[in-house]
């Protein structure tokens, strides 16, 4: 199938699934007489898996490494689940930081709503140098 076909069964861009290609996420598809690329069925799976890895939040390096450990056998669960807990872990993390952000900024906007203090406390606290989660 041409990339065009590729790229709407998969909802992925056609440039996007080049970059796949260049970093070696996506094997260099077969080429046509006329040298277009001939993509196969597979790489539809492919292209597939790798959107929603990062739609998930997985970075490169972590989609090749779970690429690869799929192509070897049953035997690589327990390190693909080792590698998604990792990733599980810097979501929670994630998480707590944006809940303290939401916290202070749900107190900035209070304290801005109040109108008790002269300047704007949402100014202060974004020009502020220090962390204050």
């Amino acid at each position: 199938m041409p990339i065009g076909r590729l790229s709407r069964l998969t909802r992925c861009n056609i440039e996007t699934i080049r970059y796949y290609e260049r970093i070696g996420l996506l094997p260099k598809p077969n080429r046509s007489a006329g040298r277009y690329r001939v993509y196969a069925q597979q790489d539809v799976g492919r292209v597939s898996f790798i959107r929603r890895a990062r739609e998930l939040g997985f970075q490169i390096g972590e989609i090749r490494a779970l690429l690869g450990l799929a192509a070897e056998n049953a035997d690589s669960c327990a390190a693909v689940r080792d590698l998604t807990a990792k990733h599980l872990a810097d979501i929670r993390l994630k998480i707590a930081d944006l809940a303290a952000m939401e916290r202070v900024l749900a107190k900035t906007v209070r304290q801005c709503s109040a109108g008790r203090q002269t300047g704007c406390p949402v100014i202060d606290a974004l020009s502020s140098r220090q962390r204050r989660l």
